[in-house]
Formats: C-alpha cells, sequence, structure tokens
C-alpha cells in the first residue's frame, strides 16, 4: 500500500515587491533606468510596455513607492477626473484597452495641465492601439515608450528564484539549471512552472528536486 497524499493547502504567497528585489539585466534595464530617471522625463507621460508576468506590475509599484503615484487599474471618466486634484502622479494601467477615448483625451489634458506625471502600462506600444480620435493618437504617439525585453537567462533564473522565494521555497541551483533549457522563455512560463512545481511538492510530500521536475515536465 502506497503513502498516503498530502491534503494541499493554499497557502498565500508572500511577493516582494521592492526595487532591491526587482531583477535587473540587459533585458530590462533600459526601462528600469527611465523609471529611475523621474522626475526627469522629457514628457509628463511616460509608457511602459511587456508581456504578461514581464515584470510591469512590479516596475509601476516601484515606481508609485519612488513617486508617491496613485495606482489605478482603469481609465477614470470624464466626470472623476476632476476628483484627482492634488494627485501629483499617477500610474494608469491600461491592460492592452484604452477605454472611452474621449475619457483619455481629457485625462491626457488634465494631468498635463495640472502638472502631474503618469505611467501608463500596457501590453503593447501607442502605435499598435486603434485611437479613433486624431488628437488623441497623435499626442500617446508622441509619448516616450519604453519596453521590457525577452529575458535573457540571467534573468529568466533569477525571476523562477524569486518566485520560488515569494513562497518561500528553497531550490538548489542544479534544480534551476536542470529547469531553464527546458521551460517555455516567457516569465508567464516561468511563473505557471513554479506554481505547478509546489502544488507537486505539496501533494507528493516532497522538496522540489530534478526527479520531481523531471516527472511534472514529462507528464
Amino acid at each position: 500500500m502506497g503513502s498516503p497524499k498530502q491534503f494541499v493547502l493554499e497557502l498565500p504567497v508572500r511577493v516582494a515587491r521592492g526595487r532591491a528585489d526587482y531583477l535587473v539585466t540587459q533585458s530590462n534595464d533600459l526601462a528600469v533606468e527611465w523609471v529611475d530617471r523621474w522626475p526627469d522625463w522629457p514628457g509628463h507621460i511616460l509608457v511602459l510596455c511587456g508581456p504578461p508576468k514581464s515584470g510591469k506590475t512590479h516596475l509601476a509599484q516601484v515606481w508609485c513607492q519612488r513617486s508617491g503615484a496613485m495606482l489605478l487599474d482603469h481609465l477614470p471618466a470624464t466626470e472623476e477626473i476632476p476628483k484627482l486634484e492634488g494627485v501629483s502622479a499617477v500610474c494608469l494601467d491600461v491592460n492592452g484597452v484604452l477605454g472611452n477615448e474621449e475619457a483619455m483625451f481629457h485625462f491626457y489634458n488634465w494631468t498635463r495641465e495640472n502638472g502631474v506625471t503618469v505611467l501608463i502600462t500596457a501590453l503593447e506600444a501607442p502605435k499598435t492601439w486603434e485611437i479613433i480620435l486624431p488628437d488623441l493618437r497623435s499626442r500617446l504617439l508622441a509619448c516616450p515608450v519604453v519596453a521590457l525585453g525577452m529575458p535573457d537567462d540571467v534573468l529568466l533564473t533569477a525571476v523562477m528564484a524569486k518566485l520560488f522565494a515569494d513562497r518561500q521555497i528553497s531550490v538548489t541551483n542544479d534544480v534551476l539549471k536542470y529547469l531553464l533549457p527546458r521551460v517555455e522563455r516567457s516569465f508567464a512560463a516561468v511563473h505557471d512552472l513554479v506554481v505547478r512545481l509546489d502544488a507537486a511538492a505539496m501533494k507528493e510530500g516532497r522538496a522540489i528536486t530534478i526527479p520531481l521536475a523531471r516527472q511534472l515536465m514529462t507528464e
């Protein structure tokens, strides 16, 4: 009779979001340089773009801590924009959906007229957005854009180690070296792999080892 499987408890994950926790390599150093350059930006808006799980949220939170910015997960309606009075910086996540163009046009003009700095995070650069209003399109296309590049080996390895650490899991360098060439080269894939390994280790009552990783990745 085999040993009983352990119950899997959904424990909270503490995600480290400080500046010291942000991992910098050649694939993202330009984006980090732009964020660190604030408030000496050439305009009042900077667009930070990158794929899901690329580190946009972490870097945006670093900037919010540095600038004291208000974090908005959606574009405020036109009548709500004046309620931002007294705010000196705003981080707006459009997440691939710009929303109401008239409201965005008012938001752009209001923040410029009131000296409000804006960091916009998005999946892609404004040139790919389907913007109908010519004046809004010209203004957004004029904004500086910085993109998070494809992760290199150093960054992927560091991200894996950080994701395990966020879950209070210790893994050896040998495990990380084994996983690196076998995972899709994206932050989303690395994140998914770490979650699956964590769940498998808890279910089996085992540490995360190369045999466990091999078992999971061949299923």
